[in-house]
């Protein structure tokens, strides 16, 4: 299984509510106790690796990382592997010396590192597309018996995408037995696109080739999923390669937009199922066709909500005309975009958003609306 590493955020809660924060950036937290300057410790802390093996340290460019070995000891002791990232080779020094599992990346020029550290090395080409530099590193650590990964360096779309591609496999061809990392953020980041997509094709490449690890990050806002989907697609690629099938019908994690069957029913066989309700209760159900709302007094279908509203006539009953609302909003959604919708319940977005979990082997009881409704209408 692909090994993930991911640039790590963590979750804290203060004050009764939840920040996402990120190493090196500034969050403004209120009424928290504190003098300028000095260093606050939170306790109720989720890091939020969702799924990675490794987390990453990426040092920034000319900003120093003061505390970059606390941060490499207390992620260690909190028994997470470990890798810094830096073009820095003091700062690798640093991370390698205080305990950092992997070092990214080094350089034929800065092979010299491996002598004074334990860490796997991270290797890179010394200039963009020199993979004669590459394969000379990896012939010397090879002779020093050192343990590395090698990574040929996947360049953004319109920049070198396609030919970093074919780097990849003339890497794995010539070396067929070594450990391989690619970065993925290059094209994640970088094209406006959901990225679950382009995790799943990535994934692909990548267990094709027998890639052995991932480099991803969740920067760009509309990332803000992408280790949990790369977590999900090397899952899925692996499981489709070890049955030498293909990637589908494993999981609907990476369905995160439309789904492969989004309407079970047809519009007939909705409205055959209508004809034999008898009580005033609203059904929804989503065909090709539209949405459709039915109970014992009619059938009715429109592909917006606000077209079928004035036949529900619910002005007089506000809660229920709210719980419908929110039923026909969840409806049309499900309709526009091919998602599979099931009344009371959530679309499911994958592994895009924080599903709830529910039992499903327990009773359901019924909605607040209908509670009401039974009280106001009960002796």
């Amino acid at each position: 299984l692909t090994r993930l590493v991911s640039m790590p955020y963590a979750v804290i809660r203060t004050g009764g509510k939840q920040y996402r924060v990120e190493p090196g950036k500034t969050y403004r937290i209120p009424s928290l106790a504190g003098d300028a300057g000095s260093q606050i410790e939170f306790n109720d802390v989720l890091l939020g690796n969702d799924g990675s093996n490794v987390i990453d340290l990426g040092c920034l460019p000319d900003t120093p990382f003061p505390h970059l070995e606390d941060a490499v000891r207390a992620l260690k002791q909190a028994d997470y592997a470990v890798s810094v990232d830096s073009m820095d080779v003091e700062e690798l020094l640093r991370g390698g010396r205080a305990g950092a599992d992997y070092l990214l990346s080094l350089k034929q020029e800065t092979l010299w590192i491996a002598e004074e550290v334990a860490s796997t090395l991270v290797l890179i080409p010394s200039n963009p597309g020199d993979m004669e530099s590459l394969f000379r590193a990896i012939d010397a650590l090879q002779k020093n018996n050192r343990a590395f990964i090698a990574d040929a360096i996947l360049d953004p779309i319109h920049f070198g995408f396609t030919q970093s591609i074919l780097r990849y496999h003339a890497l794995r061809q010539r070396c067929p037995e070594i450990e391989i990392m690619m970065g993925v953020g290059n094209l994640t980041e970088l094209t406006d696109a959901d990225t679950s997509g382009i995790n799943a094709l990535l994934m692909g490449i990548i267990s094709e080739l027998g890639i052995g690890s991932i480099l991803t990050t969740e920067v760009s806002s509309h990332g803000r999923r992408a280790v949990r989907e790369a977590d999900a697609a090397r899952r899925i690629m692996y499981a489709a390669r070890q049955d030498s099938s293909l990637p589908k019908d494993y999981s609907a994690a990476l369905l995160t937009v439309h789904d492969r069957k989004p309407f079970p029913d047809n519009a007939a066989e909705i409205r055959d199922t209508a004809a034999g309700i008898k009580d005033p209760s609203f059904r929804v159900q989503v065909s090709e066709a539209g949405v459709h709302v039915y109970n014992r007094d009619g059938f009715h279908t429109a592909d917006d909500p606000f077209a079928l509203f004035p036949e529900l006539k619910l002005d007089q009953d506000g809660s229920h005309a709210f719980y419908m609302g929110v039923e026909l909003a969840r409806a049309q959604i499900a309709f526009q975009l091919g998602k599979r919708y099931t009344q009371d319940q959530e679309l499911n977005w994958g592994v895009a958003n924080e599903a709830k979990e529910e039992d499903q082997s327990t009773y359901h009881a019924m909605g607040t609306t209908l509670q009401a409704r039974k009280k106001v209408n009960d002796p």
